[in-house]
């Protein structure tokens, strides 16, 4: 039975007025900018300030998720070449450590330059290997930037303490100092901006790091490799692995090895788990950012079209803080909460919640907005939205969309695979707690809006999660925005904003979400030890 069948009598019944599948779609294949600067297109890993390949000789290629072609080949490293590396920043770790403030700032600073300087090559390689929007790519660039420049300034900030002490002959004092080498495993929703949030951090206080970015979009990674040993970095303060059948080792590796005294990962739940149960025999400092499921409430007083821009707003650059013509103006409601990045990201909203007298409104509202997103490929300037990561990802949000539909949703707009990694950015309503969204991460470009009747009902519902990462509701009243933000089991709440997002702010999550803070002042001591030292005999 096809899933569409009702969207005429939907249509006529929400009132809605949709563009056709065809008008959304458009051809994968489109010219791909060339790069100013053609060495940032590193295909080699960087070890010990020399690019490098593996040790075994093997490669994998990188796909373009648009189109599938390779991008080009990267050494799929073992775990030898991480010993390797992480020998390496052990070395240089005894120098780094004990380098002023000042003079890393002055390196940080450096290499935030270049990668503005650079923004545009480095947003081509991104949308050519994640395949995002290319002004999305752009924006995201900024938004990774802005962590160097924070972590940068930070560096002169990280204070000890005096503690007055009760006998007149002590001092006490605190110290804060590097914990040492740091292992960052990162995702490819955000092949940039989630490197440079760690590497800052760990930059600023004094460690060196051993990254290993995921195997589908190493470049972004490898450029900033580039970049930062163009401003000067010491050799073995930054190494990049690559892999990819070799993933499970590397990860191994990190873990286990004793000359590794922090990990910072950020992806699944399931992943971050077995991170943390390896690095158990270690006992290291971990900063694990996982899984989200976050809930997006909307009340009956909220700003009905705020909340859809919030949901259905897909222009990255009008997402976060960090980036240029921010204003009071620019849309951050369910629009960039939802289908940012098509819907690729953890903090995206899973669970809609809308109370049932606004409820039709909204959906009307929502499904125009959403009926006028265009996808393809991300270099395609008519393109709004491009494609999912690879085909696993397009049938998980299939398998979501038709567990829905079996289950009595109904498809407002969307709900279309295309060929290769693309589907249709999609709003259901009619959703219930027995669907598998409710429960999953969908990870794609699906809406799906549940009906709740109470404040207390609501709040029961978006707590009832093992994870909580991020959470929005919209709301005009005062009373019911303090209680609300208190009540819900979250890391991070938006009130009456789509975004959480920006260097300045903690960001990280609360029960199955992971441990740990990044970005903001809280961030950096992620990466410090606190030592006491008590002065006696003065």
């Amino acid at each position: 039975m096809s899933i569409f069948f009702s969207r005429v009598q939907l249509r006529k019944t929400f009132n809605i007025k949709i563009m056709t599948s065809k008008d959304r779609f458009f051809a994968t294949k489109v010219e791909v900018p060339k790069l100013r600067d053609q060495s940032l297109l590193r295909q080699s890993a960087f070890v010990n300030g020399e690019w490098v390949k593996s040790k075994t000789g093997q490669e994998f290629s990188v796909l373009d998720p648009a189109t599938n072609d390779e991008i080009g080949k990267i050494p799929d490293m073992n775990p030898e070449d991480a010993k390797e590396a992480i020998r390496a920043a052990k070395e240089a770790f005894k120098d780094w450590a004990k380098q002023t403030a000042k003079h890393r700032h002055d390196l940080l600073k450096t290499w935030y330059s270049l990668i503005l300087d650079n923004k545009d090559d480095l947003a081509t390689i991104l949308t050519r290997e994640n395949g995002k929007q290319i002004n999305e790519a752009l924006g995201e660039i900024k938004y990774g930037a802005s962590f160097i420049e924070w972590f940068a300034e930070e560096a002169r900030r990280v204070y000890g303490d005096v503690i007055p002490s009760p006998w007149k002959n002590h001092k006490f004092v605190v110290q804060k100092q590097p914990v040492g080498v740091v292992g960052i495993i990162t995702p490819w929703n955000f092949p940039n901006a989630m490197i440079t949030r760690k590497l800052g951090a760990a930059l600023a206080v004094g460690c060196t790091t051993v990254i290993k970015p995921d195997s589908q979009t190493p470049f972004s990674a490898l450029a900033l490799a580039e970049l930062a040993s163009r401003a000067g970095f010491p050799k073995g303060v930054i190494n990049v692995v690559t892999a990819k059948a070799n993933t499970p080792g590397i990860g191994l590796e990190l873990t286990t090895n004793p000359d590794v005294r922090k990990i910072s990962f950020t992806g699944s739940t399931t992943v971050g788990k077995l991170l943390m149960q390896q690095s158990s025999s270690t006992i290291k400092k971990l900063s694990l950012e996982l899984g989200g499921n976050a809930p997006f409430i909307v009340f009956d007083d909220a700003d009905i079209d705020a909340a859809v821009e919030g949901l259905s707003n897909f222009y990255f650059k009008l997402s976060y803080v960090n980036v240029d013509n921010w204003t009071k103006t620019d849309h951050t409601g369910a629009m960039a909460s939802k289908f940012r990045a098509s819907g690729q990201t953890c903090v995206c909203a899973n669970r809609i919640y809308v109370q049932s007298s606004i409820h039709a409104e909204f959906a009307s509202r929502l499904a125009e907005k959403v009926s006028k997103f265009r996808i393809g490929n991300g270099f395609d300037p008519q393109t709004t939205h491009g494609p999912l990561i690879n085909s696993k990802a397009v049938e998980k949000v299939t398998r979501h969309v038709e567990d829905a539909v079996a289950k009595g949703a109904e498809i407002l707009v969307g709900g279309v695979r295309r060929d290769g990694n693309f589907f249709e950015p999609t709003v259901l309503t009619g959703m219930t707690t027995e669907m598998a969204i409710t429960s999953e991460e969908t990870f794609g470009p699906v809406a799906g809006l549940y009906k709740f009747e109470s404040e207390e009902e609501v709040i029961e519902l978006a707590n009832d999660s093992t994870v909580g990462l991020a959470g929005y509701f919209y709301s005009r009243d005062v009373g019911r925005c303090w209680r609300v933000a208190e009540a819900l089991e979250l890391g991070m709440v938006g009130v009456n904003s789509g975004i959480v997002g920006s260097s300045e702010v903690p960001f990280g999550g609360i029960k199955e979400s992971g441990l740990g803070r990044e970005g903001s002042k809280y961030g950096i001591d992620e990466y410090l030890n606190i030592k006491y030292i008590n002065f006696g005999g003065i």
